[in-house]
């Protein structure tokens, strides 16, 4: 049996989406909801730190996605043609790996 390039394995999410009745959803969906417990939760933590790992790289794509931002063009999407707007997303990214040499 091949997996599904489309099927969604795991969930990395903030501390908002700490409840069990996420986690439940997304475990009968197949899902492994990887998140920070909250401080104030009331019942046992229901992940150790292993899986958290992937949580700590979480911020290395949220930096990027608000560089992108920063270009006008890329937020409001005027191109009608996704090609374009691809192709202004590629250069968005080269200028921004350009400033950061």
């Amino acid at each position: 049996m091949t997996a599904d390039p489309e099927r969604i394995e795991r969930l990395i999410a903030d501390r908002g989406y700490d409840s069990d009745r996420h986690r439940l959803t997304m475990m009968r969906r197949g899902i492994e909801l990887i998140c920070p417990h909250r401080s104030n939760r009331k019942r046992p933590a229901t992940q150790d730190g292993r899986s958290l790992r992937r949580y700590r790289r979480r911020w290395t794509i949220e930096r990027t996605i608000a560089w992108l931002q920063n270009w006008r063009r890329v937020t409001t999407r005027w191109d009608r043609s996704l090609r374009i707007y691809q192709a202004f997303i590629q250069i968005a990214c080269a200028m921004i790996t350009l400033a950061r040499l």
